[in-house]
């Protein structure tokens, strides 16, 4: 079997069925499987995939405290643009495009980190790299963790059904997982320690990391604008949380070809170029899936790109010391070719007008 196949924990309803093809589990499978995954009474190696649910009803508190003390519109536009723009931003900057396809590199290890905590933090990088790794070799096939066709549902638990690597690499291939996050800062178990946890991230690290973030950006947002902020901003975290758990199905047509020429040049795939994802966190997604690793993925004049924005921004100021920019390659091997087609087809069609008459 190939790495790649078995890097992911195979739920029980599996990948495939015995034809081959995609396996799409009812609600029930989908919710039996989500609570079988985060039970570490059963199996302590369970606490990556519960960790991130943990974070998440963690900020229930918050949404409720600023909903029945502090609410205002003031704040709730605050919570929509922290949520929509800036957690958006930098899952794009630091989730995608650095710890996942290694599109720039910085010069320092304190920049890394900096870039790491720049919002709040809400999962640990082991529950996305791992399996977005995966829907790229095998986007919208069978082991695709958050695989479109099999309804929004299977995309919005994928990260505890999908993402949880298998418990049962070899060492050789435990060796490969880690290379998937060996430049990202997460601090990595030995082989001795993933046979024990199940993971590639130590368990103390990202607890620790995790309870310092939030008491730095607690005490940082209350001294900003008190605790309606802090709640307002904690809890628009939460809506990021579950938003992005859509972006998988949506930013894959829902599952059908909904291709607009001229915008989506990457046909290989249902990927498609959604205005609000693009404009707000510079997830222009079919052009993201045609150059996976480019730091920008903002390639036609409109289409900004806000986590490139901030990357280039860095590298002005010396703290990204190289980056890919695949916006070139773009502009002659697809815009090019689709404009002269489109200028040749415009000419035929001009020409059987002139033969017509």
């Amino acid at each position: 079997m190939a790495f790649i196949d078995e890097i992911l924990q195979e739920p029980a309803y599996g990948w495939k069925n015995a034809e081959g093809k995609l396996v799409t589990p009812s609600i029930k499978q989908l919710y039996s499987e989500a609570f079988s995954r985060i039970n570490i009474f059963k199996d302590k190696r369970n606490w990556i995939s519960l960790i991130s649910w943990v974070m998440a009803v963690c900020m229930l508190p918050f949404v409720f405290v600023f909903l029945f003390h502090y609410f205002s519109f003031w704040l709730l536009g605050a919570a929509v643009l922290y949520s929509m723009v800036i957690m958006s931003t930098h899952g794009t900057i630091w989730f995608h495009r650095y710890c996942t396809h290694k599109a720039f590199t910085f010069s320092h290890p304190v920049w890394r980190f900096i870039t790491q905590n720049l919002v709040l933090r809400t999962f640990p990088e082991e529950m996305y790299v791992v399996s977005h790794h995966v829907h790229h070799v095998k986007v919208e096939e069978p082991g695709d963790p958050y695989n479109a066709h099999a309804g929004i549902m299977y995309c919005m638990l994928s990260d505890v059904n999908h993402h949880s690597i298998s418990k049962n690499l070899s060492e050789e291939n435990y060796k490969k997982a880690t290379h998937f996050l060996s430049h990202s800062g997460v601090k990595i178990n030995s082989y001795k320690q993933y046979q024990k946890w199940g993971s590639i991230a130590s368990p103390l690290y990202t607890i620790g990391l995790w309870l310092l973030n939030w008491s730095f950006w607690y005490g940082a947002f209350y001294l900003m604008g008190g605790h309606g902020l802090a709640c307002a901003l904690f809890g628009g975290a939460l809506f990021w949380f579950v938003l992005v758990r859509a972006f998988n199905y949506t930013g894959h047509g829902n599952g059908q070809a909904k291709h607009q020429d001229g915008i989506d040049f990457d046909r290989s795939n249902l990927s498609v170029n959604q205005t609000r994802p693009g404009y707000f966190s510079g997830e222009w997604h079919n052009n993201h899936h045609l150059y996976p690793g480019s730091a920008r993925a903002g390639f036609l004049p409109y289409q900004i790109d806000l986590a490139w924005n901030y990357i280039y921004l860095l590298h002005k100021v010396g703290a990204v010391s190289s980056y890919r920019d695949s916006k070139p390659l773009f502009l002659k091997n697809q815009l090019a070719k689709y404009q002269a087609a489109q200028a040749a087809l415009k000419a035929e069609e001009e020409l059987e007008v002139v033969v017509s008459k």
